[in-house]
Formats: structure tokens, C-alpha cells, sequence
């Protein structure tokens, strides 16, 4: 297109030069004469507008193109590109004078640190296009106002609450939690989040739960074949211990009340789960090497972290540590983004064991909390509570690092096909990435509105499926991925 529109341009200049010249030549020159000099010049001219005219005709059709693209910005008009840009920045610069001015008016909060300070938001945020954050979308003008004064008998605000999804635009969920009154007295926000996030509803819906290892469902026969395709298998969740505020509303006098019960609950772990217990803040060189390099030490948030912003990295390291067994099969983090973070895992595809020793360590938790005249923070529509409503219900994800490589030739059909059984397939760099070696991992979607056991035995389901489509495509060549599906 480029090269006929420059060769259009040139014709009609070339038209308009020749004819102007034959002109010339009647009215001032005998037949024999040579054209005048400047002839060549103006047809010279007249190409190098027309090649220029289609260089900028073919880049605007392509930004036009482009802008059509699935998950494309808008191409800028070609005529006035920095026009375009210029209200982002502006409506940027507003929302940062906005927060200097809220910083500045707050007042002292209990919980600030000498390097973290909580601002009250004595306006509706001014949020941006760039603020992508379930928050930002549910919090109206009206519902600001009406929670705008709201603290928890703890002390955590409704600012507090959404301090992390107004300074950090990227965030997804954009609140926190500081302690579990506030999903009562902040439900307003936190429910349509939960709604959004979930496509569950708070409202109208509840939430069981199953830590029964004996009501899963996974055969002899299913374990050998895990284990032919299975590099290993892991489940996680959170767990946080009523009467103490989660880590965004802590105060050193609570967290330091955390890592006891925590500690009594590590002490009382026998057989395959006795370990150690690793206080972050009074790690040797060694341990912090060992811990590191089989991947269990976690670090202090970055700025733009959402722990970091939420509040929940205050007076770091203290009281923050690792528990692993001695098999390294069993691992706690006390203190990070919840109060406990548990996680069973081992070599292999034995869904079964690894889900049964994620129960022992639950119920081991449970046990210390209940013994020291708590309990763990739960709730009938929300399950197990936490800091970031993501995580709410099970708070459980269960996963296995599972070898591919017939699948691992289309990374967009295995989304697809995880998707039929509500699993969700991350690459070598996370979610809609390609994986290195062909090892995905793979894991169920959803957290609350099911129980453990139906979350992990949907696992189950779903992997012993694609393993049937993996072998499908390796015996068939030629033969698709959602063919394979159909067959299974």
C-alpha cells in the first residue's frame, strides 16, 4: 500500500511537472531544445513526496491496526501523539499532589514506625485511569463517606484498610484487612470485592469446610500414573489465630502473642512433622544459606509490594520466622502475610499424603490456639480469614509440577483445557507464560464456596484427565489438543 500510494503522488506530480514543462518548451523553445534543468529537479521533488506521503500513510494504518489488537493500547492519532498522552501524566500528577496533601494533613496513627506511616483519607480517593484495583472500582463517593469513620476496636481504619489499592494502582484486590471485625464493619467493601474476585457471594452464600484426607478420592492406580508425570506436589494455605490482629493492624505486643502460640503449636509437631523453628531476625550465616537455597527463606516486601504498603512489613524482622521438619516436607511462615502460612509438599505425585499432612499441621495449629483460649479466625461465609480477600474460604492451593511436553506445544489450548476443569496452568514466568523443560504447574482456581477436599479432589480429577490427553497426543500425531479433550 505504501508503494502505491507513493507511486499515485508521484504520477500526479510527475502529470503536472511534464505537462508544465511541454508548456514551456511551446512558448520558449524550438524542438531540438533540451528541457530546462529544473524539470528533473521538480520530478525528483515530486517522488520523494510521494514515497514520504506513503511511509506515513502505511505507519498510521499499522498504529490503526494495532490498536484493534486483542490486550493493545490505543494507537495515538498520528497528527498529535503527545496530545494524546498528556491527560495520563496530568491526571497522575493530580493524584500525586492529592496523596502529598493527604500525607501531610494525617494525624498520628498507633501503628506507625519510624518508617511507615498510615494516612487518613479525609477525601474519595481521585483515582486514576491506571488504578486497576477491585477497590478502586467498588468504592463510590457514597460508600467512602459512609465507612470513612469506621475503625475496629483494634484500631484499624477504613483508610488503613484501603491505604495499599490507593497508592499502588497495579494491585488487583486493592484492601487489606487488619484484624477479622474488620470484614464485619468493612463488609460493605470487602463483599462486592469477594463477589468480583470469587464469583462468590457473601450475601446470599456460605462457606463448609473438610480437612478429612479420608473423603478423597485417589486410587493406587492414580498414583502411579501421577508419579510417571508428576515432579511434585504441594498445598498451601493460610491460617490466622482470633483475638490477635492480623499483620496490616499488628502491634509488636500481638505478633510477638502470634509467634508464641505458633512456636507451642511447632513444639507439639511428632513423627514426620518435628523440625525446627527459625527466628528471621537470629539466623546464622548457615541457616540463612540453607533456607535460601531450598527455597524457604522469605524476604522483607519491597516498596511496591502490597505488604510493604499495607503496613504489614513494620518493625521487620521481629517475630517473623521459618518452621520446616526434618524431611522438609512440612513448612510455616510465622508473621509474614498472615499470621501462619502452612504448606505441605514433597517429591512425587502422592496427592493423598501431602494433602493428609496439610490437615495434621491445620489441626496441630487449631490445637495450640484452642490451648491457649483461642481459636482459629473463621467465619460461616467466609471461611478462613486473612489479610487480602483473595484468599479467603479454603485459602487453599493445591498444585503439581507436571511434565508436559506434547501440551507444553500449545501453552494457550493447555489454558484452555485447564479451564474446563476449573484448574489454572502457570509457565517458568507465571500465569501465560511457556514453560522451561515442559514442567508447568498446575492448580484449582477457586477458594471459597468449596470445601479442601473438593478443591484438591477437582485437582485430582482434572490432572488424571490431562495426563489421559498428554498420552492421547503423544500416540496420535496429527491429532489436536481439543480432539484429545473430546476423547477423554
Amino acid at each position: 500500500s505504501m508503494l502505491r500510494a507513493a507511486a499515485a503522488t508521484a504520477r500526479q506530480a510527475f502529470g503536472r511537472t511534464a505537462k508544465h514543462a511541454k508548456g514551456q518548451q511551446k512558448r520558449f523553445m524550438s524542438s531540438d531544445e533540451k528541457v530546462p534543468g529544473n524539470v528533473p529537479l521538480e520530478i525528483g521533488l515530486g517522488l520523494a513526496v510521494g514515497i514520504a506521503s506513503g511511509i506515513w500513510f502505511r505507519n498510521w494504518t499499522q498504529n490503526d491496526i494495532k490498536s484493534w489488537a486483542p490486550g493493545a493500547a490505543p494507537a495515538p492519532p498520528p497528527s498529535a501523539p503527545k496530545k494524546a498522552a498528556a491527560p495520563p501524566a496530568a491526571a497522575g500528577a493530580d493524584f500525586d499532589s492529592w496523596v502529598a496533601k493527604m500525607k501531610a494533613s494525617s494525624p498520628p496513627d498507633s501503628k506507625d514506625t519510624d518508617d511507615f506511616k498510615f494516612i487518613t483519607f479525609t477525601e474519595v480517593p481521585p483515582f486514576t485511569p491506571a488504578h486497576k484495583s477491585l477497590m478502586s472500582k467498588v468504592l463510590t463517593p457514597e460508600l467512602f463517606n459512609k465507612l470513612k469513620d469506621k475503625v475496629s476496636s483494634k484500631g484499624f481504619s477504613f483508610s488503613n484498610a484501603i491505604q495499599c489499592g490507593v497508592l499502588k494502582p497495579h494491585l488487583g484486590v486493592g484492601a487489606t484487612a487488619g484484624d477479622e471485625e474488620c470484614f464485619e464493619i468493612f463488609k460493605d467493601l470487602y463483599y462486592p470485592i469477594v463477589q468480583g474476585w470469587h464469583k462468590f457471594d457473601p450475601y446470599t452464600q456460605t462457606h463448609k469446610s473438610d480437612l478429612n484426607p479420608e473423603n478423597l478420592t485417589f486410587s493406587r492406580g492414580q498414583q502411579v500414573l501421577f508419579d510417571k508425570y508428576v515432579v511434585s506436589t504441594r498445598v498451601r494455605a493460610a491460617r490466622n489465630i482470633s483475638g490477635f490482629a492480623l499483620p496490616c493492624g499488628a502491634n509488636p505486643q500481638e505478633r510477638t502473642g502470634v509467634e508464641n502460640v505458633l512456636k507451642e503449636a511447632f513444639a507439639a509437631f511428632d513423627g514426620e512433622l518435628k523440625g525446627k523453628y527459625y527466628p528471621l531476625g537470629a539466623l546464622s550465616k548457615a541457616d540463612e544459606d540453607m533456607l535460601q537455597s531450598n527455597g524457604f527463606l522469605f524476604q522483607k516486601p519491597g516498596p511496591a509490594q502490597l505488604l510493604a504498603v499495607a503496613g504489614a512489613a513494620r518493625n521487620w524482622p521481629d517475630n517473623r520466622g521459618i518452621f520446616h521438619n526434618d524431611a522438609k516436607t512440612a513448612l510455616a511462615w510465622c508473621n509474614e502475610e498472615d499470621h501462619c502460612r502452612i504448606i505441605s509438599m514433597q517429591n512425587g505425585g502422592d496427592v493423598w499424603s501431602v494433602f493428609a499432612r496439610f490437615c495434621k499441621i491445620s489441626d496441630t495449629i487449631k490445637a495450640a490456639a484452642v490451648s491457649n483460649g483461642a481459636k482459629l479466625m473463621e467465619s460461616d461465609r467466609l471461611g478462613f480469614l486473612g489479610t487480602c480477600p483473595s484468599n479467603l474460604g479454603t485459602g487453599l492451593r493445591a498444585s503439581v509440577m507436571i511434565k508436559l511436553p506434547e501440551l507444553n506445544k500449545d501453552p494457550h489450548m493447555l489454558e484452555e483445557i485447564c479451564n474446563e476443569f476449573d484448574l489454572q496452568p502457570r509457565g517458568s514466568s507465571g500465569e501465560h507464560s511457556a514453560a522451561v523443560g515442559a514442567k508447568w504447574d498446575i492448580s484449582n482456581k477457586q477458594r471459597i464456596g468449596f470445601t479442601e477436599v473438593q478443591l484438591v479432589q477437582k485437582m485430582i480429577d482434572g490432572i488424571t484427565k490431562i495426563i489421559a490427553i498428554e498420552e492421547k497426543l503423544a500416540s496420535n500425531p496429527g491429532m489436536s489438543p481439543m480432539q484429545a479433550l473430546k476423547s477423554v
